[in-house]
């Protein structure tokens, strides 16, 4: 298969469409938990909604992305990114459309099957069509860009939140979209594996899907309904046996989506794994940072968008340089020091309680963020190049679906699995706080049926009388959780590292 080199006007064409499409999706993902507030008020959002409005797109990522990448790489890789970029977009509009909480999730759905279709053409078109001595630097090139803008989507999300249009988050990646399709109509060939007339594997596809539907929706319910429910230990109980039934149908599949031999390259295997703990972590502990900062320590939404700009001049200044190390010296050691310093960022963050706001940034919150931003730098590119370079061209689309999963399957694990952890940490830390009160046991419960709002709990007009102490509860209940979700986030980050130390070698001794 042709390739070009990465300064040639084709490659230069390349990188800049890539870098558009994918930017959409990860200013998506930044920007929004950053006006999770705002939309929460907007909508009348319950705790439990939010993490729906952000499961409802993880969710429909996670289960298809996998055979997005494979249908790229046999029916076009530009032609299939194309069309889950005009998807992606339709959603976009949809969900900036959206009168309802109901309404969101739904449009969050058409959004994820879209990204399913666009997320893996962008790394499958830069590992098919960039020269191999530059695809390290390549990948570096768009993980330094895609970061950027993403830790951007935090800045632009808060201004819109703070400004009310919210809204505007999801209309934002209309003109970016559209900006991209033309650059690969006119500016892009074609790239696709033509000798693949294999079928797809739409079975795996549906059963995966299911897998995840059910486990994502069992722990949501946990919080509301308790383990010992049907709701829950039966969804979760049956989404576990889909993942066996998929299994199953992947060994025995002539033509399996997720090609089981891709996992006896223990560099693919390693790295996929590290993918899969140090991106739930990151991701949980994004998210409650972000609701931490605003809705406990007085943060305006722009104010908390800006706290995370550290993170995107590390990646600036160090991700392109990260990839071309990586090329030069192999991905090993990056792979375990990173996620490691990511981990130690997140612990940091852990500690910190109650502060004076934004005045008190710089010596609270942003030696924190420093920290992880600079695991993270060191990180992306080598990780992503380490995945792309253990297997051939041939199933470079499936590669990248299968990484791209990964990071998305985490991310719908942790929202869930954080989610409830989160609201029982902070109804136990809530308990403790009021048994040291002298509230009445129907004050107490009305106190306490505010919990599935967490950062967001509102004193019960009845008892306004007492409103500073029971506001006092509630900001110390969260920040209990918080630090917990936190502490827990970093140990993700630490078995990161320990994937690598165990299953990345230094060079990839073959390709899959």
């Amino acid at each position: 298969m042709a390739t070009v080199a990465l300064n040639s006007p084709a490659g230069k064409w390349i990188m800049a469409s890539t870098i558009l499409a994918s930017s959409m999706a990860f200013i998506d993902a930044t920007a929004l938990n950053v006006v999770l507030p705002a939309l929460q008020q907007g909508l009348r959002a319950t705790g439990a909604d939010l993490f729906w409005i952000l499961n409802a797109y993880l969710l429909m990522l996670a289960s298809l992305i996998l055979i997005g990448g494979a249908i790229g790489d046999k029916l076009g890789r530009k032609k299939i990114f194309m069309v889950g970029i005009f998807i992606f977009i339709a959603g976009s509009a949809a969900c900036g459309l959206s009168t309802g909480v109901l309404m969101l999730v739904i449009c969050r759905l058409l959004q994820g099957i879209g990204g399913a279709l666009m997320i893996p053409g962008s790394l499958s078109l830069i590992s098919s069509s960039i020269d191999a001595k530059e695809r390290g630097k390549a990948i570096g090139t768009w993980s330094a860009f895609t970061t950027v803008v993403t830790m951007g989507g935090p800045v632009l999300g808060g201004a819109l939140a703070d400004a009310g249009l919210w809204r505007y988050i999801f209309f934002i990646n209309i003109p970016i979209g559209v900006l991209a399709l033309f650059m690969l109509a006119f500016k892009v060939h074609e790239i696709k594996d033509e000798d693949s007339k294999a079928e797809l594997d739409f079975t795996g596809a549906i059963t995966i899907a299911l897998a995840l539907a059910m486990i994502t929706f069992g722990f949501l319910r946990i919080p509301s309904v308790g383990l010992a429910n049907v709701q829950a230990y039966g969804s979760l109980t049956t989404g576990l046996l889909f993942l066996v039934v998929f299994i199953v149908i992947e060994m025995k599949s002539a033509n399996p989506m997720m090609p089981l031999k891709l996992f006896s390259n223990s560099t693919f295997s390693g790295a996929n794994l590290l993918t899969f703990f140090l991106y739930a972590g990151l991701g949980s502990g994004m998210l409650f940072l972000s609701l931490n900062l605003v809705q406990i320590q007085g943060y305006s939404q722009l104010q908390s968008g800006l706290t995370f700009l550290p993170f995107t001049v590390l990646m600036i200044a160090i991700a392109r340089f990260a990839g071309s190390l990586a090329d030069k010296l192999g991905p090993r050691l990056f792979l375990i020091a990173g996620p490691a310093v990511a981990g130690s960022g997140l612990l940091i963050l852990s500690f910190v309680k109650q502060t004076g706001g934004p005045a008190d940034y710089w010596t609270s919150f942003f030696p924190g963020v420093l920290v992880l931003g600079l695991g993270m730098a060191f990180t992306v590119a080598p990780l992503t190049a380490a995945v792309m370079s253990s297997v051939s061209d041939h199933f470079s689309g499936t590669a990248s679906g299968v990484n791209n999963a990964m990071t998305r399957i985490s991310g719908v694990f942790a929202n869930a699995i954080f989610g409830a952890m989160a609201v029982l940490f902070f109804s136990g830390a809530l308990q403790q706080s009021l048994q040291a009160g002298s509230f009445s046991a129907k004050e107490k419960q009305l106190v306490m049926q505010q919990v599935k709002n967490l950062g967001n709990a509102k004193v019960p007009a009845a008892l306004n009388a007492n409103k500073s102490q029971i506001e006092k509860y509630y900001h110390e209940g969260f920040i209990s959780a918080y630090a917990n979700i936190m502490r827990i986030s970093a140990g993700l980050g630490f078995v990161g590292a320990l994937m690598a130390l165990i299953f990345i070698r230094q060079k990839t001794a073959h390709k899959t």
